[in-house]
């Protein structure tokens, strides 16, 4: 009784039929459905579940499945924003925070039957299974910000705007920007699937998918070590990059520090095909040459030690540069910047009557800045030898939230008043 007099006064009767439906639908949502309704003005939390099998936190300093050990599987959504103000973009993030929070326990958003007069709350299909190492990233593309209805766009920063069109873009529209993204990441797909859905089903009328793409990785092990994952050209995928476990080194790669940023960061998705059907009938000596590294090590060329310093300077008997002067890995070195990659590889049928495979790499990056990456994609430029095989199809930006402090909500830095 007293959660349903608190209902009551904060609660307006215009408020209860928008969120519940008007009708036998809205009057059978009876007590059982009172969390989640209050849920959706940030007047009852989640918590994470320590007991939950498998489990990340969802709550922190910085949003989970950033500098996440990488999982297995991946579902990414972009998505349209259909709110018509700023009030309702709030009521979206304070809504889907507790849903997050519980789907990272690998609990359900809601019971799993109905009264049989309306849907369960909870789509069911990840049911029986636990956690799965679940997180869940959301941010905010430049476009949020040009949607004058939202009176956001003195809260943009300046760094958040399209990406350049890079030398051998062939973008497809059905794959670029987007208002929101949310970042799936599981040991699980049906698990990071179930997590977009149902995030996605809750907001319905409130958001719209724009498009999506699921990638998987395949994580090798010697000697009861994690080992690099291969793409899809059978060359080690992420060999270097910055040290995760050093605070100083993420801050200064990764996190950003202005603004209702501050604590978050900059993700680049790229949807990138890889020609398998011409890299297959390309001689090893000419792809490893490509890539600047021996397949099956992952050495650079010359060198034993996948992990070992990448000789530039270095010459052959002839005199040329051991590491090709447009091999991959030399021109992402000479860009003299680092980012924080959490790629996934990815199959999505064929690409046209031709039945050329509609495969490759669904590139994300983490940085605090996005000329880290457009510095990096210049220096490739068209002299990277890596494009004869590889056409980048999608693009886009996006500023994800610093984390979420419990009794907080997902993205609350940006309604701030400064």
């Amino acid at each position: 009784m007293k959660e349903e007099k608190l209902f009551e006064k904060k609660i307006s009767r215009r408020q209860m039929l928008k969120l519940t439906g008007a009708g036998a639908a809205g009057a059978a949502i009876g007590v059982s459905g009172l969390g989640g309704i209050l849920n959706v003005f940030g007047m009852a939390t989640e918590d994470d579940n320590p007991k939950s099998k498998n489990k990340v936190n969802f709550y922190g300093a910085h949003q989970p499945g950033i500098i996440t050990l990488v999982q297995t599987h991946v579902y990414f959504a972009s998505l349209e924003v259909l709110v018509k103000s700023q009030a309702e973009l709030k009521e979206l993030f304070q809504q889907w925070t507790p849903m997050a929070v519980r789907l990272m326990n690998g609990e359900p958003i809601g019971d799993l039957s109905s009264n049989g007069f309306i849907p369960a709350k909870d789509t069911g299909e990840a049911g029986g299974l636990d956690a799965s190492g679940l997180t869940l990233t959301f941010g905010v593309g430049p476009s949020l910000f040009d949607k004058s209805e939202l009176g956001l766009s003195s809260k943009r920063p300046t760094e958040l705007k399209d990406l350049p069109h890079f030398p051998k873009d062939q973008l497809d529209p059905a794959y670029t920007g987007g208002d929101l993204c949310i970042q799936a990441c599981a040991e699980d797909p049906q698990v990071a699937f179930h997590a977009v859905r149902n995030l996605i089903r809750a907001a319905s009328g409130k958001v719209r998918l724009k498009w999506s793409q699921a990638g998987f990785n395949s994580f090798p092990e010697k000697n009861k070590k994690r080992e690099t994952p291969r793409n899809l050209f059978a060359f080690k995928d992420g060999t270097s990059g910055p040290d995760t476990a050093s605070k100083p080194v993420m801050n200064d790669v990764v996190w950003a520090d202005k603004g209702w940023l501050a604590g978050g960061s900059y993700m680049a998705v790229r949807r990138i095909q890889m020609h398998l059907e011409t890299w297959d009938r390309t001689a090893l000596s000419e792809q490893e040459a490509t890539f600047g590294r021996h397949r099956e090590s992952g050495a650079p060329l010359g060198l034993k030690g996948e992990h070992d310093e990448v000789p530039l300077d270095q010459k052959d008997a002839s005199g040329a540069p051991v590491i090709p002067v447009d091999s991959h890995v030399r021109l992402a070195k000479e860009a003299k910047t680092q980012i924080h990659r959490r790629s996934f590889s990815y199959s999505s049928g064929t690409m046209d009557a031709t039945g050329a495979y509609d495969a490759g790499l669904l590139f994300i990056s983490y940085q605090k800045d996005p000329e880290q990456f457009i510095a990096i994609q210049k220096s490739f430029g068209r002299v990277d030898k890596l494009n004869e095989y590889i056409t980048h199809r999608g693009s886009a930006l996006f500023a994800c939230f610093p984390g979420v402090q419990k009794g907080s909500y997902i993205g609350e830095s940006l309604f701030k008043v400064l």
